[in-house]
């Protein structure tokens, strides 16, 4: 899981048709790849900087030694995790409801 401390990134995913869809853009304070921290599968999408970027890094070795040191801590951070997720699979919701009414409109 990365962290961004300062710079812009790009996340995008590629669709059926092979072009590139944007799904967001991520500034200081954003987090990505804690999908792959939870569920130990492949990235779900691609992640580019589109500035001079600092990351800090958070690994799955590195969470589960913190969670053998501070087990509070962990929940804290497993915590924040699963809000930013809950976040995102709403706003993801709210998309594609937005798309099934305007496509059921046309």
């Amino acid at each position: 899981m990365f962290v961004v401390h300062s710079g812009e990134l790009l996340v995008s995913k590629l669709g059926h048709s092979g072009g590139s869809i944007r799904m967001a853009s991520l500034e200081p304070g954003d987090f990505f790849g804690e999908m792959t921290l939870i569920e130990m599968q492949n990235r779900s999408a691609s992640v580019v900087a589109q500035s001079p970027t600092v990351l800090y890094e958070l690994s799955a070795r590195s969470l589960y030694t913190y969670c053998k040191a501070d087990i509070h801590a962990y929940v804290l951070v497993m915590q924040n995790i699963s809000r930013e997720l809950c976040r995102r699979l709403r706003r993801a919701d709210n998309r594609i409801a937005e798309l099934l009414v305007h496509q059921a409109k046309q």
